[in-house]
């Protein structure tokens, strides 16, 4: 499994679409879990770290450091 580093602010897109029809998330939250916003509906997520690693298919933009 690759490790990545992620950041606050990073937009990433998951392998599966939102209901919405978007992909991309921006990450509000890292630790544990990871909190995700829609950047097309601005529905938040939660995601155990396991889980939101698996489901991340590239990260678009860096966020802050």
């Amino acid at each position: 499994m690759e490790n990545r580093e992620y950041r606050l602010g990073d937009q990433v897109r998951l392998k599966k679409k939102h209901p919405c029809g978007g992909d991309i998330w921006e990450i509000t939250r890292i630790g544990m879990d990871f909190k995700a916003k829609c950047t097309t509906c601005g529905r938040l997520i939660m995601l155990p770290r396991r889980q939101f690693e698996k489901r991340v298919k590239e990260i678009i933009t860096e966020g802050e450091n």
